[in-house]
């Protein structure tokens, strides 16, 4: 039971509520790779990958502890829809930056957080095969950071093709070229990584 509960977010998210700040330190953790790969899909929307993911990510859970005496929510899908909302704030501040714009761009902010939103609705809709059968874990947990979990665990070749089909939305020709790899090639990992990557959301070894 006490497993179960360690690695259930909302009822790490009510310890932290409470004032337990190495609970939030952990509960954050949760989610690195989720918030990794969201901001790795904006920077090379935007930003041409002028800036690496994960000091995006370091730096909005900095903020996330300095602001979550203000967080209002009890879920983990309020949690995540206000950590998205951190990171849409700081990938405004880096467009801007790089567009040499002063002025906070509210528009901007929101514009980000929506498509921010519609990344991880994709994971879910794209990645996930109509009858599979969540792991005990993935049940307890938003799917599509359980799916941020899971890429990572793919070989690195793997996660690249998926991200890029099914995140990034290229074509295979255009997978193909970003990986300098022949077309070919890319359709026939695609099918296995796919198998593989639904297998640990099955929590089987693939």
């Amino acid at each position: 039971m006490t497993k179960i509960l360690d690695s259930d977010p909302e009822h790490l998210l009510q310890l932290a509520k409470a004032g337990d700040s190495p609970t939030l330190g952990r509960l954050l953790e949760f989610y690195r790779a989720y918030l990794v790969l969201l901001a790795r899909v904006q920077i090379g929307r935007r930003l041409q990958g002028k800036v690496d993911a994960s000091d995006i990510v370091q730096e909005a859970f900095l903020g996330a502890h300095r602001d979550f005496p203000q967080f209002r929510g009890k879920t983990e899908p309020e949690f995540l829809a206000w950590l998205r909302q951190i990171l849409a704030s700081l990938l405004a501040n880096l467009v801007r930056h790089y567009q040499g714009t002063q002025r906070r761009d509210v528009r901007l902010e929101r514009q980000l957080a929506i498509e921010l939103q519609q990344s991880s609705q994709a994971l879910g809709r794209s990645l996930v095969a109509p009858q599979s059968s969540p792991s005990q874990q993935a049940i307890r947990r938003e799917q599509s950071a359980v799916l941020a979990d899971a890429l990572g665990r793919l070989p690195q070749e793997w996660r690249e093709v998926l991200i890029l089909r099914h995140l990034e939305g290229l074509s295979f020709p255009d997978v193909a070229r970003r990986l300098n790899r022949t077309i070919d090639s890319v359709k026939k990992q695609w099918p296995r990584a796919l198998a593989s990557l639904r297998q640990l959301l099955e929590g089987q070894t693939p």
